[in-house]
């Protein structure tokens, strides 16, 4: 059904050179999209967008999400259907150091992003991809819903749940579904967990952390192994962007709003439990706690509650925490003998068989 969705449409994405954003692309061009690209240039070298050679394969923009002027003229230029809002600053040790930053990209951009889709006749569809730490985190053991309170300790989880409220705000006074025939637009936002998979090579990220210390014949070091986080494959979290995508095409009216995006509950487990299977897949290596109350805060527990996308959706988690894991190792032990854009492909192909299985 995607396929008909999203073939020969013009797809924007924003901070497509990212992790998240780099996998989308090459899911949205196996489905026939038009994609064009605008984002800041890759972390590293060895990043998913790099080594897949994905610069060759779409309309690559580099550019920065709070340059305004500049993002309204690729809006008018392009002409884009779908707008995939994927750039901001992703990491919460990152948000200590640099709160402003945070803050300027990860709403600033949010409002620029919202701006141009207001003032583009061409935009119909809206995914405003935001993180679940944007609740107010109170070490519940249940899952949070869609309308709990938003919420963040740190500056990350805060600009978070500013986003949240920014699209809410347009939501209600530019992309009103009561409204829909005056501006035919339908805006919503999606949540997700921790997500990992290959060719992530972000600061202070576990996978990527797990990897470089293997590759080197290091111990990994965890900051915080008894933390309890929901784990899911980035193809997770994407098939749940492209499902809501395409239900929001097909009936904006009642597809609108807040989304939750996370996996079954016996993925929810310590980061303690990821970096040993990581290791247990790896072959080989060993990890060593620095719990310190010198690191900043980070929540203990926190958890999805998914049943408005199942419900509505119909869309539920495929691979659980193992097979998550072992997908992403087998990425990182392969990307460098073989063609990384075709383990990516392999990868989409295996999940759609698992989802329909």
């Amino acid at each position: 059904m995607l396929d008909n969705v999203f073939r020969e449409k013009t797809v924007l994405i924003t901070g497509h050179t990212g992790f998240k954003g780099s996998w989308l692309s090459i899911w949205l061009r196996q489905l026939g999209a038009r994609i064009i690209g605008y984002a800041l240039a890759p972390l590293t070298d060895r990043d998913n967008f790099v080594v897949t050679g994905l610069e060759d394969k779409i309309i690559h923009i580099a550019g920065d999400i709070r340059d305004y002027p500049t993002l309204k003229h690729v809006f008018e230029e392009y002409q884009p259907v779908f707008v995939f809002h994927l750039a901001a600053q992703p990491i919460v040790r990152a948000s200590y150091l640099e709160p402003k930053e945070t803050y300027d990209i990860n709403i600033g951009g949010t409002v620029n992003v919202l701006e141009c889709c207001r003032l583009t006749d061409s935009v119909k569809v809206i995914v405003n991809v935001t993180s679940d730490k944007c609740y107010e985190n109170r070490e519940w053991i249940w899952g949070y819903r869609e309308n709990d309170p938003m919420g963040g300790y740190d500056p990350y989880s805060s600009s978070k749940g500013c986003s949240e409220l920014v699209s809410k705000a347009y939501l209600k006074s530019f992309f009103n579904p009561d409204d829909f025939e005056a501006h035919g637009k339908c805006l919503s936002t999606a949540r997700a967990g921790n997500v990992i998979g290959g060719g992530d090579w972000q600061r202070y990220r576990l996978i990527p952390d797990c990897i470089r210390a293997l590759e080197i014949g290091s111990p990994v070091e965890v900051r915080n192994p008894m933390a309890i986080r929901p784990w899911q494959h980035v193809l997770e979290t994407l098939n749940g962007y492209l499902c809501l995508a395409e239900a929001m095409h097909k009936a904006p009216k009642t597809h609108w709003g807040a989304w939750n995006f996370g996996p079954n509950h016996d993925s929810i487990i310590t980061v303690g439990s990821v970096v040993e299977e990581v290791i247990e897949q790896w072959g080989s290596g060993d990890w060593v706690s620095l719990c310190d109350a010198k690191y900043p805060y980070e929540a203990e527990l926190l958890n999805l509650d998914i049943s408005k996308a199942k419900s509505y959706l119909n869309w539920c988690p495929v691979w659980n925490v193992k097979t998550a894991i072992e997908k992403t190792v087998a990425w990182y032990r392969g990307y460098q003998e073989n063609d990384p854009y075709g383990i990516c492909v392999n990868q989409i192909q295996a999940f759609l068989s698992a989802a329909k299985g």
